[in-house]
C-alpha cells in the first residue's frame, strides 16, 4: 500500500468530488487547523453532538441500541463530561475511491489535552459523513470545537480493487448523514 500525497488528494477531491466542502489549504487563523495537509486531509467535525449519558442507568448495547443513551445538542462547542464521550459527524462528505482505504488518526491538539478521536476505516466504495468518536479520558470536563478540526484521514492506495467493495455489498453505514449511531 501506498501512503497518497496532497497532490493526489487535490486532484480527487476537486475533479472526482472525493472531500466535499473540501479546503486546499491549511486553515488556522487561531483555530484547530484543518483542510489539506502534506499526506493527509485533517477534517472538521460539525455543530450536532450526541453526548453519552448515565441519567436512564441504560447498558450500552450495540445489538439494541437505545436513543436515550445520548443527549443531542447543537452549538459551537461541545463538553464531554469526564471519562465519556461523544459522536459527532464531520462537516465534509467523503467518497472513498474502490481502490483506496482510509484510515483516520486523532489531532495532536486534542491528544494532548486527552481528548482521544476514534474513527474506524473508509472502507473502498464507501460514501458519507463521517462520525466521529471522541473520548474525554481525563477527570474533568473536556471542550471540542464545530468547524475546526477534528482529525487527519490518510489515504492508502491498495494494490488493485478488491472483489467487493463496501457499496458492493451495501454496507449498513453507506451514504449516512448526521450522527449515525450504532447498527446491527
Amino acid at each position: 500500500m501506498t501512503v497518497l500525497s496532497d497532490k493526489w488528494i487535490k486532484e480527487m477531491a476537486i475533479n472526482h468530488n472525493m472531500i466535499s466542502p473540501f479546503e486546499a489549504n491549511q486553515v488556522r487563523n487561531g483555530k484547530i487547523s484543518y483542510g489539506l495537509s502534506s499526506f493527509g486531509y485533517d477534517a472538521r467535525v460539525s455543530d450536532e453532538f450526541k453526548i453519552f449519558t448515565d441519567v436512564n442507568s441504560e447498558i450500552v448495547d450495540p445489538k439494541n441500541f437505545k436513543k436515550s443513551n445520548f443527549v443531542s445538542r447543537n452549538g459551537k462547542e461541545c463538553i464531554i463530561p469526564p471519562n465519556s464521550f461523544v459522536l459527532a459527524s464531520t462537516v465534509e462528505y467523503f467518497k472513498i475511491p474502490n481502490d483506496v482505504l482510509v484510515i483516520c488518526l486523532g489531532k495532536s491538539t486534542y491528544a494532548r489535552c486527552g481528548i482521544i478521536v476514534n474513527v474506524t476505516p473508509l472502507e473502498p466504495g464507501w460514501e458519507g459523513y463521517v462520525t466521529l468518536e471522541f473520548s474525554n479520558t481525563t477527570p474533568l470536563p473536556a471542550k471540542i470545537y464545530a468547524k475546526e478540526g477534528a482529525a487527519q484521514f490518510i489515504f492508502l492506495k491498495g494494490n488493485e480493487k478488491p472483489n467487493i467493495t463496501y457499496a458492493d455489498r451495501n454496507g449498513k453505514y453507506m451514504k449516512q448523514s448526521g450522527v449515525t449511531l450504532p447498527k446491527v
